[in-house]
C-alpha cells in the first residue's frame, strides 16, 4: 500500500514505460526521472515490440527490464503505474489490460481512436476505492498559469467570459505523415484537430467548463492521407461564451495560442509546445482599478506546463487513492469535442452536448463511416456528407 513517507509501509512507485519511442525518451523518461529524484519512484520496465529499442531506453533508464510482451511484463514485475506511449489504436487494449492487472494508467494522447474505445477504458477502471485509474496525458492544463487563470475565471474575478478563441496552427510535411500510422482513421483516429489541436481544446474547456454545440467544417487541402488537414469550428459553451476553433498542421508561421475576452479583462496565451509564467497576458477593461489588475498578474512561482507538472499531481492521487485529473469524465470531455466536431464538419449540422452515444456512427468511429471521407484521392476530404 501507499502512505506518507513517515509511514512504515511506504514505498517507491513501481512504474513500467509502454513504448520506447520519442516521446517516451523525450518527454516520459524525464519527468520520471525529476520525480525520482523527489521521492520514491522506480522505472521498473520498458515494453517496445523493437527490442533493441526497449534494451536502448532501459540503458538511458538505468534500472528497467526489457521486454517485447506487455502481458509477460504485467504478470512478471506487477507495476503500480503503466505510461503508454504507443499509437493510439493500441491504447484501448493495453490500457485495458494494466487496468485489468492492477495498474494505473497514464496514457498520451490522442487518447484512443473513439467514445467506445473510451467508454471501454472507464469500464476496466476499478471500482472500488484507490482505483485503479486511466489519465489521459493533457500536460498543457498543468502548471502555474492555467491555475492561476482558472482561479480568476472560477472566482468571476475577470467578470463573465464572452468570446474564445482557441488556435492550433502547426506545420507538419510529407515525412511526417510518412510514419505509417499517421493520417489514418484506424491508427491515429483522426488529423489536426484529434492529434494537435486537442491539447489546446481540452485547456479551453478546462478554463471555460463545459461546451453546448459546436458547428464546424473540415478540409484536406495538401497532405495525401485520410484524415483532415485542417478544421476550423464555433463552440458555444454552456456558460454563453462563443468560440472559434482553427486546427492545422498546413502552417508554416507556428503557434498555439488561447484568447478568452471577459467582461473586464482579456486574458491570452501564446506559445507552441509548452507554456510559463511569460506567455500569458491579461489585459484590463477601462476602469478597472490599477491595483486591482496588477493582482491579477502575479502568478505566483512558475511552473511550466510539462509531463513532469502533470505526473507530480497524479503521483500524488495513486498514493492517496483517489481519481487523478483527465480521467473518467473529465479526461473523456475532450474526445467528445473533438467527436462532435467530426460529426458536425461532416454532416454539416450543428451538434449538442451528450448527443453521440452508442448507436451513433461517430461513437465508434471519429470519421463516423462517411463515405466523403474514404480513403482516396486528395480533395474527396472536403465533400461534405449530408
Amino acid at each position: 500500500m501507499f502512505a506518507t513517507p513517515s509511514h512504515p509501509s511506504y514505498r517507491p512507485v513501481r512504474v513500467a514505460v509502454v513504448g520506447t519511442g520519442a516521446i517516451a525518451r523525450g518527454s516520459h523518461l524525464p519527468a520520471l526521472t525529476a520525480l525520482g529524484a523527489e521521492q520514491p519512484l522506480e522505472i521498473v520496465a520498458a515494453v517496445d515490440v523493437d527490442r533493441a529499442s526497449a534494451e536502448a531506453f532501459c540503458a538511458e533508464a538505468g534500472t528497467a527490464r526489457p521486454y517485447t510482451d506487455l502481458d509477460r511484463m504485467l504478470a512478471e514485475e506487477r507495476p503500480d503505474l503503466v505510461t503508454l506511449a504507443t499509437p493510439p489504436r493500441y491504447h484501448r487494449d493495453q490500457t485495458v489490460a494494466a487496468l485489468r492487472a492492477g495498474a494505473w494508467v497514464w496514457c498520451e494522447k490522442p487518447p484512443c481512436p473513439s467514445l467506445e474505445d473510451f467508454d471501454a477504458i472507464e469500464a476496466a477502471e476499478g471500482t472500488g476505492a484507490g482505483g485503479p485509474y486511466a489519465a489521459i496525458v493533457f500536460q498543457h492544463r498543468f502548471g502555474s498559469g492555467p491555475r492561476h487563470v482558472g482561479e480568476l475565471l472560477a472566482a468571476q474575478a475577470l467578470g463573465r467570459p464572452l468570446v474564445a478563441h482557441c488556435q492550433t496552427t502547426w506545420y507538419r510535411d510529407e515525412e511526417y505523415y510518412a510514419v505509417p500510422w499517421r493520417g489514418r482513421w484506424s491508427s491515429e483516429g483522426g488529423g489536426p484537430a484529434m492529434g494537435h489541436g486537442i491539447h489546446q481544446m481540452d485547456l479551453l474547456l478546462d478554463l471555460l467548463g463545459p461546451w453546448a454545440e459546436i458547428r464546424a467544417m473540415a478540409g484536406r487541402l495538401v497532405h495525401d492521407v485520410e484524415t483532415e488537414d485542417v478544421s476550423t469550428a464555433l463552440v458555444r459553451f454552456r456558460n454563453g461564451t462563443m468560440a472559434t476553433v482553427v486546427n492545422s498542421v498546413l502552417s508554416p508561421d507556428q503557434v498555439s495560442r488561447i484568447r478568452i475576452d471577459c467582461e473586464r479583462a482579456t486574458v491570452e496565451l501564446t506559445h507552441l509546445y509548452g507554456h510559463r509564467n511569460a506567455d500569458w497576458r491579461i489585459t484590463p477593461a477601462p476602469g478597472v482599478p490599477a491595483e486591482e489588475a496588477a493582482g491579477w498578474l502575479d502568478f505566483g512561482p512558475d511552473e511550466p506546463s510539462s509531463h513532469e507538472a502533470q505526473l507530480r499531481g497524479l503521483l500524488e492521487d495513486l498514493r492517496a487513492g483517489r481519481r487523478p485529473r483527465s480521467s473518467g469524465t473529465d479526461g473523456r470531455k475532450s474526445l467528445e469535442l473533438v467527436a462532435a466536431l467530426y460529426k458536425a464538419a461532416f454532416r454539416g449540422t450543428t451538434v449538442r452536448a451528450g448527443e453521440i452515444g452508442p448507436g451513433d456512427p461517430f461513437y465508434g468511429s471519429l470519421h463516423g463511416d462517411s463515405p466523403g471521407w474514404a480513403p482516396g484521392p486528395l480533395g474527396r476530404a472536403v465533400e461534405v456528407t449530408a
